[in-house]
């Protein structure tokens, strides 16, 4: 994880001595060229889940050193069998990674306890018909800071528990930019700062960062 923008980059293997893609490059590499070296790993991929600079940082020192191809879609490779699932909505172009069926790769649109910023009907498709179709206990690896699972998130993260009827919508009065809005869900992010799905007078919906909902 990048101690500043505590973005992830992932090394991904079948087995020892086997085959290794990367996921996503915004983060300091040296440990994961450790564990290649360490574990016999040919690395014949770099997978991105979308452009943003936290997550494309290192691609070019990656492909210098393995002489991989970037890819953004399905793969086959060694004993890994990766699915690229189109979840718009952070990023037009954004994927999620889903590797052997045991874990997902989400990016910047799922993270512990929050969702990502962005166009807000294609974020709520992509985390609830998507994501919340997966099963209950596949690990979720996001693009910013901890590990969870599916199953975790339909029970503790607040976007989701709101989106499935579980609890009610928030009332309370706050600002957005200057704007008068209701704050619909508050929850937890990982810069620290919280994440608001908030309602405009004129019933727009938007996902925005904690920092830029003034309270009380």
């Amino acid at each position: 994880m990048h101690p500043d923008w505590l973005s992830n980059a992932y090394l991904i293997g079948d087995e020892p001595d086997g085959i290794a893609v990367f996921v996503d490059s915004g983060a300091p590499l040296e440990p994961l060229f450790e564990a290649v070296e360490r574990d016999g790993l040919s690395v014949t991929h770099l997978l991105t889940t979308h452009a943003d600079h936290d997550h494309i940082a290192g691609d070019a020192e990656v492909v210098a050193r393995y002489g991989c191809p970037v890819v953004k879609g399905d793969l086959e490779t060694g004993g890994l069998s990766i699915e690229a699932l189109p979840t718009p909505g952070h990023k037009d172009d954004h994927l999620a990674f889903v590797v052997n069926g045991e874990l997902c790769c989400t990016g910047d649109v799922l993270f512990k306890d929050a969702v990502g910023g962005g166009d807000f009907a294609a974020i709520r498709h992509a985390v609830m018909d998507v994501y919340m179709a997966m099963p209950h206990d596949r690990r979720v690896l996001p693009g910013h800071t901890d590990e969870t699972t599916i199953g975790r998130e339909r029970e503790h993260n607040p976007f989701v528990r709101v989106w499935s009827g579980l609890d009610p919508e928030g009332t309370e009065g706050v600002r957005v930019g200057g704007e008068d809005a209701t704050l619909v869900v508050w929850s937890p992010d990982y810069d620290g700062k919280g994440k608001a799905w908030v309602r405009f007078a004129d019933g727009r919906d938007a996902i925005v960062g904690g920092s830029r909902v003034e309270r009380g």
